[in-house]
């Protein structure tokens, strides 16, 4: 495709389009986690789908960061 082939697209179509570079884009640069590192991700976030960890709300992440600085 070149530079202004996309204009004759509709906007939908140039939405896709632009999604599907996006993430071809992030695809490139992705970071590759290691099994170990996988696997950790995955037991926090079913953790935190079953409710086993406590959330805090960004006001209380902050003040608790702000706290450690003093």
């Amino acid at each position: 495709m070149l530079k202004d082939d996309y204009r004759v697209l509709s906007v939908a179509e140039r939405i896709l389009l632009v999604e599907d570079i996006w993430d071809s884009i992030a695809d490139d640069n992705a970071t590759k986690l290691s099994k170990k590192q996988k696997e950790l991700l995955d037991e926090r976030e079913k953790d935190a789908l079953s409710g086993k960890v406590s959330k805090k709300s960004w006001e209380e992440i902050k003040q608790s960061v702000s706290s450690r600085k003093k």
